[in-house]
């Protein structure tokens, strides 16, 4: 696993660490006060069912509660699906999330890459649908894509829906990042249409929780539900999870505020990137992608600014970094190191 995610604060000198896309508000105080008294709850098992969670963000997301599945993070229900599916052969687009393939390596199942291009914006194009044939048992997509920032259409997440779900085709859809995007671009209420769905979300990036690990997932078809489902240990939820989580669901106004400072600084952060001469890809997530020919990573790192080296991403290569939108002062203390760079 080594170099293959970001924020690797224990074996660097780090003073600011932009590798890791976690909200620059940090954490709401409602749900770092939970987490607090949560200690009080250690004595007891936490809640097998996690049914005040359950209830919350069915409330937050105007979801069925029947319809949610709670993990120790994504990353465990991506390991779950996987488990329960039992993949002969899954498409996953690249660049993308490392995470999709790391799941997909449990199984004996075959993946196929699509490439997306640099000179189309990493974007997908209309010959995607012909590698989703019959033959395939899942699509792995993220929206925003990550590490990209490319956010897809509705019409076109719903012309793929469609056209998997008539394939017998389900749909792995990774939101981890669509609530700095705002509301509105979510898929979330397609869940019911298309039974083949199933959309992943986490409060890691949004509620900026990492060291949780409380993730999601949403699915209308109850016998797909209950094949994931016996994939997870028992109690894999914690009570700090279920606590955090909880308060997490209450937070929004927290969420609203966070799509307008994110967009401002997002647009403060790329224009201040672009009059530093570097390539700038157009993202709508709290991160961009940036290309730079020179050593950007080291010499970042020795002045104790983490970024993250994108060339071990499949579909990326040498020279490409992500940067994440931090406050306005980290924003600019960033900005000013890569103007004070000497490249000689």
């Amino acid at each position: 696993m080594k170099g293959i995610h970001g924020g690797d604060i224990y074996r660097n000198y780090v003073k600011i660490d932009f590798s890791v896309n976690v909200n620059p508000l940090g954490i709401p105080d409602a749900v770092e006060a939970a987490l607090h008294e949560a200690v009080e709850t250690c004595s007891r098992y936490p809640d097998i069912s996690a049914e005040k969670l359950k209830k919350a963000v069915s409330g937050m997301l105007t979801v069925p509660k029947e319809d949610l599945l709670f993990g120790n993070g994504a990353s465990e229900l991506f390991m779950a699906i996987v488990h329960g599916i039992k993949p002969k052969k899954t498409v996953i687009p690249v660049p993308s999330f490392y995470g999709y393939e790391y799941a997909t390596g449990v199984s004996d199942g075959e993946i196929l890459y699509y490439v997306t291009k640099e000179e189309n914006d990493f974007c997908l194009q209309e010959d995607f649908l012909s590698v989703l044939t019959e033959d395939v048992d899942i699509l792995f997509l993220a929206n925003p894509n990550n590490p990209t920032g490319n956010l897809m259409s509705r019409e076109v997440l719903r012309n793929v829906l469609f056209h998997c779900r008539d394939n017998g085709i389900y749909v792995v859809l990774d939101e981890c990042f669509i609530e700095f995007c705002g509301k509105e671009c979510s898929m979330i209420h397609e869940v019911e249409i298309f039974p083949n769905l199933i959309l992943v979300r986490a409060f890691t990036k949004i509620f900026s929780i990492p060291g949780v690990r409380l993730g999601y997932l949403i699915c209308s078809n109850p016998l797909l539900l209950e094949k994931i489902g016996r994939q997870l240990p028992e109690w894999n939820v914690s009570s700090f999870a279920q606590a955090a989580g909880y308060e997490c669901a209450m937070q929004t106004a927290f969420v609203r505020k966070t799509v307008t400072y994110v967009e401002k600084e997002r647009q403060f952060l790329e224009t201040g990137l672009k009059q530093a001469g570097y390539k700038v890809f157009q993202g709508k997530a709290n991160f961009l992608l940036i290309y730079c020919e020179r050593p950007l990573y080291d010499r970042l790192l020795e002045k104790g600014i983490l970024i993250r080296d994108c060339e071990n991403f499949r579909g990326l290569s040498k020279g490409f970094y992500r940067i994440a939108v931090k406050d306005r002062k980290e924003n600019e203390t960033l900005l000013k190191a890569i103007g004070e760079i000497k490249w000689n």
